[in-house]
């Protein structure tokens, strides 16, 4: 593995190289293709890029077995100039030697297998869909539910102060009625000294006058 880690970290240069040799020049005269609607041109591009595909597929698993190979990265961008040279023609070459006899021979099996496996993704994907739908709504009614529960509690904390309150002010209300009243005693027998002394003044003056 640390050879690997060595051999990769030196080869990162030349793994440029082979994205532009492998991508980029590809990239460039297919869109010329394609704008000259060039039929042959477009034949000979879409050849190279099935291979290119499945070189790119095989490398993720020859760079894991084979990177300890001498040359290693040297062969696979000697592998794209070939693919790419129109000397060799070598992307034609594989495609019409062994790619497009075994994709004809197999390709009512991969269409099968291509249908089946779009149905099981959408299957599951509307079986996650689903699922994720009735976690996220069972979170909100619980979430309504604690929040339902905090806010009737908070109320009931509420009414208990309200009444705490409310008796605090009868309590304080109630002595004042009754100095009122005990004022009201007190001051009676002063208003009736005083009419008894001013029955007592109007008598003497009456028999004053009756003397004279």
């Amino acid at each position: 593995k640390r050879y690997c880690l060595q051999q990769g970290r030196g080869m990162e240069g030349r793994d440029g190289e082979l994205l532009i040799f492998g991508t980029l020049y590809p990239a460039y005269y297919s869109y010329k293709a394609v704008k000259s609607k060039d039929i042959k041109e477009y034949v000979k591009w879409m050849m190279y890029w099935i291979i290119f595909a499945l070189f790119t597929t095989a490398e993720t698993f020859t760079d894991i077995f084979l990177c300890w190979f001498p040359f290693y990265y040297e062969l696979k961008i000697a592998f794209v100039a070939w693919l790419l040279s129109p000397y060799t023609k070598g992307s034609s070459l594989l495609y019409r030697k062994f790619v497009h006899p075994t994709l004809s021979s197999k390709e009512k099996e991969i269409d099968d297998c291509l249908v089946q496996a779009k149905d099981r993704s959408y299957d599951a994907l509307v079986h996650f869909g689903k699922r994720g739908l009735n976690v996220a709504a069972t979170a909100a009614v619980m979430a309504a539910s604690k929040g339902q529960g905090a806010l009737s509690e908070r109320l009931r904390s509420f009414s208990m102060q309200d009444l705490s309150t409310i008796r605090g002010d009868s309590s304080s209300t109630v002595p004042p009625s009754v100095t009122v009243r005990t004022s009201s005693k007190q001051s009676q027998p002063k208003t009736s000294r005083s009419a008894s002394e001013g029955t007592g003044s109007s008598g003497k003056e009456t028999a004053s006058v009756l003397a004279t």
